[in-house]
């Protein structure tokens, strides 16, 4: 199993931690000190800037769109001289509207939302185009990575899913990585990013249940996703080199660089 507490100790960054150290091909261990993931920076304080900058993360995936980079800038390391890459355009995954009644409950609604964005993040262009950077960026760039979005979890969760399966970590422990998003100490900087915002666009007040599916992860949300990519292309390997483009000699040197 991974180690014991991954997470980075933070003050204004949701779910920052290293998803190295579980089981991987061969025997080998996934290493740690190479691979983060996070939600947004937008208020990161100066301590965890200082933290951050102590890790050598020289390569930014940030999975949002335009629209939340410019509503949410983060905040990076003063010097900091690595790169950020991002996407020219929205990735958004989410459905573009879907009605809540005055007989629909926060909480049925919260989470068929979240399963929609689980359908359609298999099939959205820009998530294809930017989960293939990220892992072409993993054997292009030195030093560490960090791979973030707006709340660290969906977009993140599945781009950290893709990385251990091509690491061969079993189907188990990449869920176990999945769902270790609900055991991260730092819910509250999530909560009032996310909640007032979401609920001024629903007119509603959301209840406990309907916050949780919202802001935490569950098993059947990363089941749609492979359901959904198992039935267009009949197992996750198979869409890796269909839409990502992972082949034999990228599989190869994530390998070698990232097992250990």
């Amino acid at each position: 199993m991974q180690t014991p507490d991954p997470f980075l100790i933070t003050e204004g960054i949701h779910n920052f931690r290293d998803f190295g150290g579980w089981p991987g091909a061969d025997g080998k261990t996934v290493r740690t000190g190479l691979l983060y993931r996070s939600g947004q920076h937008v208020e990161a304080s100066d301590e965890d800037l200082a933290a951050i900058a102590a890790l050598d993360i020289r390569t930014v995936i940030d999975l949002r769109g335009e629209g939340e980079r410019a509503r949410n800038p983060c905040r990076r390391v003063e010097g900091w001289n690595g790169e950020v890459l991002f996407y020219d355009g929205e990735t958004s995954s989410s459905p573009p509207h879907m009605d809540i009644t005055p007989d629909t409950t926060t909480a049925a609604f919260a989470r068929e939302r979240m399963l929609a964005v689980y359908t359609r993040m298999p099939v959205n262009p820009a998530m294809q185009t930017m989960f293939a950077r990220y892992l072409r960026a993993l054997v292009e760039r030195e030093g560490a990575s960090l791979v973030h979005c707006f709340a660290g979890k969906d977009r993140t969760g599945i781009a950290a899913t893709l990385v251990l399966h091509i690491l061969g970590v079993s189907e188990a422990d990449q869920r176990a990585e999945f769902l270790r998003t609900n055991d991260a100490p730092t819910i509250d900087v999530l909560r009032r990013q996310s909640v007032p915002g979401i609920e001024a666009r629903l007119g509603r007040t959301l209840d406990e249940e309907g916050i949780r599916a919202l802001l935490e992860v569950h098993g059947d949300y990363l089941d749609r996703f492979h359901e959904i990519v198992s039935d267009k292309h009949g197992s996750l390997d198979a869409w890796l080199e269909a839409e990502i483009g992972v082949d034999d000699a990228l599989r190869e040197s994530l390998r070698e660089r990232y097992l250990a």
